[in-house]
């Protein structure tokens, strides 16, 4: 669609602070629309990681329209999500958030964007830290052009693949699964709750939210690495390849990589027969 200009002036401004209150009932329904089997999450004492992107979600896209053109909006997809933790939500937790976009850069189809947000209690304890990549296809914002700063990098080695797994952990995807995450998350993004919407996107149906498969890849590393406590997660980082879509089986497989700073990193898969559906996932745990 030809070159599109970005405003470089948008970069780095704050929106203004949201609030939000983290309760005990909001955390047990995000775990269940999300088939967390931890019980920790599933009574709401502690809150799943991903679960982090609910009290900053009216954040998220508002920096975007700082910088990228309006009519270029809806090209937007979410391509990568990286969660860098200090600590997990509990119950009563009194939250503001607030993001900027940080940079951008042209690539041959499209170009990719970062939004950086902090999330902290009303004391200023920093709670998270999430850099959110989008990439708007097909819009041109002069391939090589890097602008600012983008999200840290999370790439999978390659050469993990020619040893076996630590775990491998099977999940489904329920056919109610977008209805149950929709009000938990408080995405309602029409394509993934209406099938009419979902075609005339171009899509084949509806879609999972690329968060709830992330979700489902939170607990399979917390279970299977971690002991199933959120308290030793550091970081989490995924890039959403495919599309996903109710009734559909998954398998997130995970590799160690190694140990550094009383941390133990690994990388993880997550895929739907031979479709990798996430890729590029790492996890850093706590020892």
């Amino acid at each position: 669609m030809g070159y599109i200009e970005f405003d470089d002036n948008g970069l780095d401004t704050w929106t203004d602070e949201t609030r939000f209150e983290v309760t005990r009932e909001r955390i047990a329904e995000y775990a269940a629309a999300t088939n967390d089997p931890i019980e920790a999450h599933r009574n709401g004492d502690v809150a799943p990681p991903v679960f982090a992107i609910v009290p900053v979600f009216e954040s998220l896209m508002e920096p975007t329209l700082e910088v990228v053109p309006m009519e270029i909006f809806g090209r937007g997809v979410h391509g990568e999500q990286d969660f860098h933790f200090h600590r997990p939500m509990r119950p009563g937790d009194k939250l503001v958030s607030r993001a900027n976009m940080t940079g951008y850069e042209g690539l041959e189809k499209g170009t990719r964007a970062c939004v950086y947000i902090e999330c902290r209690t009303e004391d200023g304890e920093l709670v998270n830290e999430q850099y959110v990549t989008i990439f708007f296809r097909g819009a041109d914002a002069s391939t090589g052009k890097k602008v600012g700063e983008l999200s840290p990098d999370h790439r999978f080695d390659a050469a993990l693949r020619t040893s076996a797994p630590v775990a491998k952990v099977s999940a489904h995807v329920d056919a109610d699964q977008t209805f149950r995450y929709a009000p938990a998350s408080g995405d309602p993004v029409p394509i993934h709750l209406d099938e009419q919407v979902a075609r005339d996107a171009g899509l084949p149906g509806i879609i999972a939210h690329g968060l709830c498969t992330m979700a489902f890849t939170s607990w399979a590393v917390l279970s299977e690495v971690a002991d199933s406590d959120v308290t030793r997660l550091r970081r989490l980082a995924v890039r959403f390849a495919k599309m996903v879509f109710p009734n559909d089986d998954l398998e997130t497989r995970i590799w160690r990589v190694g140990s550094e700073n009383d941390s133990t990193t690994y990388a993880f898969e997550t895929a739907r027969g031979d479709d990798l559906v996430i890729t590029d996932g790492l996890a850093e745990i706590r020892d």
